[in-house]
């Protein structure tokens, strides 16, 4: 498979998490400094993780206490030395987990390879053109400021065909734009049940897919309730290979180990 020129082995892979901030719901604190970054990267890399997906705010503000919104200047000191330090000891693509178009500028000039937007290009406007600039891979993701929905399928599908046209519409090249369906994001829990159901319809606009649940609330309702996030891994596994199934040829996880071989079996029978 490729993401963009970059060739990677199998059908399906894993993009390892990478949260260097204080508050991310489920890592919040455990690599916020370089030298436990790296060690977490080296684990990823050994476990099977094909991409490094740094993120240096937590990426859902407003739902969850003490997330807190970062300025560009704070999350691009806390991810580049990072993308510096990861990309002169292993070799190893990253992502970069960020709607700030001068934060996602730093960390591909830091080494960076792919950009992960959660607003899809919206917050500022300029990260479509960046993607087209720098000829990079964009993953486009879905998500919107209410958890209101005619078919939450349906409108998924039409916001991220809209994206993608928009993208190519900037110059971004075809290959290099992936859409991710946005799981957990001004989405409830039935929203996700629904979401993943229609997982099929996603795939067939014609973009690679990336899929991102882990350890999300949905996952915690699918396992009866009351789990704490690092003890939803197993349900995130499950749902990984559900989405290979559908077509979904990245998975991005907190716990690479847990997920490596479902995804790498599934995928080698596809």
């Amino acid at each position: 498979m490729f993401i963009g020129k970059h060739e990677i082995a199998g059908k399906a892979c894993i993009m390892g998490i990478l949260n260097v901030t204080p508050d991310s719901f489920s890592d919040g604190g455990d690599f916020d400094t370089v030298e436990d970054a790296l060690a977490q990267v080296e684990r990823m890399i050994a476990q099977g993780a094909a991409i490094i997906d740094v993120g240096g705010e937590s990426t859902r503000p407003g739902t969850r206490p003490g997330a807190e919104f970062v300025t560009e200047e704070e999350e691009i000191a806390r991810i580049v030395p990072v993308i510096q330090a990861i990309k002169a000891k292993y070799d190893v693509l990253i992502s970069i987990d960020t709607y700030k178009t001068a934060t996602a500028r730093a960390a591909l000039e830091a080494g960076a390879d792919i950009l992960n937007d959660v607003w899809a290009g919206l917050y500022d406007g300029q990260m479509l053109a960046l993607a087209a600039e720098k000829n990079v891979p964009i993953i486009l993701m879905h998500n919107q400021k209410e958890e209101v929905y005619n078919d939450v399928t349906e409108d998924v599908c039409t916001f991220l065909s809209q994206r993608a046209q928009a993208a190519l519409e900037t110059g971004v090249a075809k290959d290099n734009i992936w859409i991710d369906p946005g799981f957990g994001f001004a989405k409830n829990v039935q929203h996700n049940i629904d979401l993943l159901k229609g997982l099929d319809k996603v795939v067939a606009l014609g973009y690679p897919v990336l899929f991102g649940i882990s350890r999300k609330r949905v996952v915690d309702y699918l396992l009866g309730g009351n789990t704490q996030a690092k003890d939803r891994d197993q349900g995130t596994a499950a749902l990984s290979g559900y989405a290979v199934t559908k077509g979904c040829q990245i998975v991005r996880v907190h716990n690479v180990d847990v997920n490596h071989d479902i995804v790498k079996t599934i995928s080698g029978i596809l």
